[in-house]
């Protein structure tokens, strides 16, 4: 166990870097209270006010401590919570004084959270077939033609809960295999780790000795080739073993075009599923399976209120109730709509009850570049049109949360590929040409 002074400075020291990354009120709000109470081996247990403080640094900040914490302590260290006993909870309770750990089940070594599950998922149209595949691979890791499995949608949507879900599950229906899940972030940094370090050889030998390797969010892999050419052996190496492998990404596999073709082929030996935005009936479920979850009473109104406004991303949803549920306990105020349209404006900022369309887009880039809307949408090959074209599918893609096909369909029924090639195309030239990146970003800011 580390000396108690010496961690605590160095915690005081991941607090001084927090402060340069977040703004002065976050930090205020969200970390000025929290102390490192203890920092044993790979773990160290903060203290928090209560559990909606650890709630909202789980969903907001948790990068951000990671990272911290890496740089201050040179290693990642597995977070432990415990929340503060008050003086007169603490003569009316036989816990201990230095409060009750939250929550049990980060503390494994595997990294799963175990409020993950198949049973607190909720299912819906937009899921099934993702959640199908996840419990056929729960059922039988390795057994099965889906190895890979790869999960793919945009933020927030449930991929992570689906792919943890199948960690949980093997480990307590057949607890003798070992599971690891990692984010491909922290994948990276152990492998920079285990080179800084010199000991590539227990890098290697914690990711190869497995019998499922999860992996969250593979498109940061994208321009690391190091790190491709790692992961492409260690997965070489658990395939031929028959291991299970199971990776998330927030696109199509073929759609990382800063991924090395060897690596998206062996994506696609496997089975490759989607995860579409939920409909509102679907989130309402997920909300209020939330809040029975927690214990929580929240009005039925505000529920369908926050499940209205955010259409295309869960974690921020479940994140704005949150923090209703810590605005309404830290300032004693009734929940209700106009409390949620405060946090949901805070939240959202301007867009909170915007959306952008695929043809506001096309107005304002035609507005910008003295080319007719008729024009954008025609076949015509002339150079300046087709420029014009290109910044509309390429801010359509990054400005709203349609598929390629959908933003296909937009542009005449042209394919995914058309698309692709134009985001690849306008890319490649705002490297290049510092006015058409001007341009680009002052449309996307005006729209925005």
């Amino acid at each position: 166990m580390k000396i108690k002074s010496e961690y605590k400075k160095l915690w005081g020291n991941c607090l001084k870097k927090i402060q340069s990354s977040v703004s002065e009120q976050a930090f205020e709000t969200w970390f000025s209270s929290l102390s490192a109470t203890s920092c044993s081996g790979d773990e160290i247990t903060l203290q928090v006010p209560n559990r909606f403080h650890y709630e909202w640094l789980e969903s907001k900040y948790s990068e951000i401590l990671n990272t911290a914490i890496i740089d201050v302590f040179g290693v990642s260290l597995k977070i432990n919570y415990s929340v503060l006993i008050s003086q007169e909870q603490n003569e009316q309770s036989t816990s201990s004084p230095a409060g009750s750990l939250i929550p049990k089940q980060f503390h494994r070594a595997s990294q799963l959270n175990n409020r993950y599950t198949f049973s607190n998922f909720i299912e819906g149209k937009g899921n099934q077939f993702a959640k199908a595949a996840a419990s056929s691979v729960a059922d039988g890791p390795g057994q099965t033609p889906f190895n890979p499995l790869v999960i793919y949608s945009n933020p927030g949507l449930g991929k992570t809960h689906l792919i943890q879900a199948i960690g949980n599950h093997i480990l307590k229906t057949q607890p003798k295999m070992k599971v690891i899940y990692a984010t491909s972030e922290k994948f990276m940094l152990d492998f920079i780790n285990s080179i800084q370090n010199n000991n590539s050889t227990k890098f290697a030998q914690y990711y190869r000795n497995v019998d499922i390797l999860i992996l969250d969010d593979v498109q940061f892999f994208q321009s690391k080739e190091q790190t491709q050419e790692q992961f492409f052996h260690l997965f070489n190496d658990l395939f031929q073993q028959g291991k299970q492998i199971v990776l998330t990404t927030d696109r199509h596999p073929n759609e990382l075009t800063h991924l090395k073709d060897r690596l998206v082929s062996r994506f696609q030996s496997g089975l490759i599923v989607d995860i579409q935005p939920p409909d509102l009936e679907t989130r309402i479920a997920i909300l209020m399976k939330k809040a029975e979850n927690e214990k929580l009473e929240i009005p039925y109104d505000v529920t369908e209120f926050l499940a209205a406004s955010f259409t295309d991303d869960i974690r921020m949803m479940e994140g704005a109730m949150v923090k209703i549920l810590a605005l309404s306990s830290l300032t004693n105020t009734d929940i209700n709509k106009n409390l949620s349209k405060t946090v949901i404006k805070d939240i959202l900022g301007d867009k909170a009850f915007k959306k952008i369309t695929m043809k506001d887009i096309c107005k304002k880039v035609s507005k910008e570049t003295g080319i007719s809307e008729s024009k954008v949408y025609s076949k015509s090959r002339q150079v300046d049109i087709v420029f014009s074209r290109h910044i509309s599918m390429y801010l359509c893609r990054q400005l709203t949360k349609n598929s390629l096909t959908h933003i296909g369909n937009h542009f005449g029924k042209r394919d995914h590929a058309t698309i692709i090639h134009a985001c690849k195309t306008i890319e490649e030239k705002m490297k290049d040409d510092k006015q058409t990146e001007k341009l680009i970003n002052k449309i996307q800011s005006e729209l925005q």
